[in-house]
């Protein structure tokens, strides 16, 4: 499949491919520069080149080209990673690397690109979830239908920010990759990071009130909104865990914290 592409537009491979359900990537050399070739598989991957292109390069990696299902895309070359900066003490750090980068990608106000998912489309999933399990799910998904009724800021979000989306790009900083394409309330964009790296990190009660706090101080949020944007979020995707069938503990954990908190 990335034969046609590597003719097409020169490419040398460099590395193994990487299989995913919705894309196939390639590390490759674009004119001796490190590159990575995208063949997308599902829909939302193959409107994403619209998503990045839309960034043009500021806090997102570029598009150096597009064609059909194919993306081609600066590859990160920098060896920094906000997953273990976390891990190693410095989790106030890698969190304000996220807010500066989501920041960057939410201060593009020109007209938006095509194809972009409203949250409350998105929020389908809990609706339907909350049905069949309720008890935390039923909670997330009152704080979900309360804030999707009062949009505040609305921008155009990447939808998956976490510490293993926002790479080191070297000289060019630190970059997002892998947007989802929503519309919604900015503060959204900020709840996935609570969820991430990992459940030892993000759990961890004192660093989840101080994440809180320093986000919400950094993006200009009310404590009490992003929380609830946290609860909702949370909820969603362990609803989206339990209906594949994979492990939901983080961000049942992480909905519990959140709602916790906001009845403190």
């Amino acid at each position: 499949m990335f034969s046609s592409y590597i003719k097409r537009w020169g490419l040398v491979a460099d590395g193994s491919p990487i299989l995913t359900r919705s894309a196939s990537l390639l590390p490759v050399l674009c004119q001796g520069q490190p590159a990575m070739l995208k063949v997308a598989l599902a829909e939302e991957e193959k409107l994403a080149a619209a998503w990045m292109t839309w960034w043009s390069g500021d806090g997102a990696a570029r598009i150096i080209a597009s064609e059909g299902d194919a993306l081609l895309l600066e590859r990160s070359k920098g060896s920094g990673s906000l997953a273990a900066l976390a891990s190693a003490g410095c989790d106030d750090e890698a969190s304000r690397i996220i807010c500066a980068v989501v920041a960057r990608l939410h201060a593009r106000g020109d007209k938006p690109p095509p194809g972009l998912t409203p949250l409350p489309r998105w929020f389908q999933g809990l609706e339907a979830a909350t049905e069949r399990h309720g008890g935390i799910l039923a909670i997330a998904a009152t704080a979900a239908r309360e804030l999707l009724a009062t949009p505040r800021d609305v921008r155009v979000l990447h939808g998956d920010i976490h510490h293993g989306n926002i790479l080191d790009f070297g000289q060019r900083g630190w970059l997002a990759i892998d947007p989802k394409g929503l519309i919604g309330e900015r503060g959204f964009d900020y709840a996935n990071l609570f969820c991430n790296p990992d459940l030892q990190t993000a759990a961890e009660p004192e660093r989840f009130v101080r994440r809180v706090k320093l986000v919400a101080d950094i993006a200009g949020l009310e404590r009490e909104r992003l929380l609830q944007w946290i609860l909702a979020w949370a909820g969603l995707s362990a609803a989206w865990h339990i209906e594949d069938g994979t492990p939901s503990a983080t961000a049942l954990k992480i909905a519990g914290m959140a709602h916790a908190e906001l009845n403190a």
